[in-house]
């Protein structure tokens, strides 16, 4: 044998070594790829994770491609899903009410929403506190975050629910007639406080969901067709490792995470107000959620909001929280 075929052999042996090295550490860009509908809201407790995700590359080096779509209202974009027009879901407190009636499998919490909802009212209409709200009419999105809030705010403040009338809008609208003078008070999400704060200068904000945490903490999160949900665990694994890389970064660098968010997703808001809508809403790292996973307390903080959508709709027979959120794939997926 010639020293020509010896060397000729071990540079053989050294590219297959190298090969399969490679293919080892490969990440999963490298590896086939998953295109997936996804449903979300432009409010930053839902798809900040989401933006954060993509811009840091999480989601690409898990191989998952999103077609996006993007909704006023989390109704909505389970109606979408319920049309088979989605596949995933991200959204806000709503996703306790519509898991609830079989619409949907949860698997993933984005955070927990302490202050997103607030309630604004018109002086110059006649209201100036929860007082003045008795017999006044009240706009905001039914089954929504805001909902809750704003049923909670009430009974907190001695008032009945039934003592106003809740004139019921998809959030766009809702703030619209608000500034419109149409109603004089309005229960919203951020970061529609922003159009409000700037239409009516005079409009005072009675109270935000900050006041009821964490009593009646409401968690938002992602959700899957059930029969996708069925079909694509392992998908779905992977859409939490991308999403664990975002939500750590967002949790260590909070204020770099805020300002990267204004810059390249939330153009038309003010660095502060994004400052402020991460301030409104509780992340913990992957770690944390791993706890709150295992002990049961995400399980509990969707059952007390299901149980106010249920009352509220006079739904008996729902399904439990324990049923229709999948704590044990995060458990599986985060170490």
């Amino acid at each position: 044998m010639s020293a020509r075929d010896v060397s000729r052999r071990r540079l053989l042996r050294l590219g297959a070594v190298l090969a399969a090295a490679s293919a080892f550490d490969a990440p999963a860009i490298a590896q086939a790829r998953t295109r997936m509908r996804l449903g979300y809201l432009h409010v930053v407790a839902v798809d900040g994770h989401l933006w954060t995700g993509l811009d840091r590359g999480s989601f690409d080096r898990e191989g998952i491609d999103f077609d996006l779509q993007e909704f006023n209202t989390g109704p909505e974009v389970f109606e979408a899903m319920g049309k088979r027009q989605l596949d995933v879901v991200s959204a806000g407190g709503v996703i306790s009410n519509y898991l609830a009636v079989g619409q949907g499998r949860g698997f993933l919490i984005n955070d927990i929403e302490i202050a997103t909802a607030q309630l604004w009212v018109r002086p110059t209409l006649g209201v100036k506190t929860f007082a003045d709200l008795r017999g006044r009419r009240i706009a905001t999105t039914a089954k929504t975050t805001a909902h809750i809030f704003l049923d909670r705010a009430l009974r907190a403040n001695n008032i009945n629910p039934s003592e106003i009338e809740i004139v019921n809008h998809s959030m766009p609208a809702a703030v619209q007639a608000f500034i419109a003078g149409e109603v004089p008070a309005v229960a919203l999400w951020v970061p529609f406080n922003i159009a409000v704060r700037q239409a009516v200068p005079d409009a005072i904000k009675l109270v935000d969901a900050s006041a009821f945490y964490p009593q009646s903490a409401v968690l938002g999160g992602w959700a899957a067709r059930r029969d996708y949900y069925a079909e694509n665990r392992e998908v779905l694994s992977r859409i939490i490792r991308a999403w664990t890389d975002a939500n750590d970064h967002m949790v260590r660098n909070p204020a770099v995470a805020a300002e990267a968010l204004q810059r390249s997703r939330y153009r038309q808001s003010r660095p502060d107000d994004i400052a402020k809508a991460f301030k409104a809403q509780k992340l913990y790292s992957s770690r944390e959620w791993r706890r709150l996973y295992s002990d049961g307390t995400v399980v509990k903080w969707l059952q007390q909001a299901s149980d106010f959508f249920m009352t509220e709709a006079g739904v008996t027979g729902s399904v439990r929280a324990s049923d229709y959120f999948d704590t044990q794939l995060y458990l599986s997926t985060v170490a």
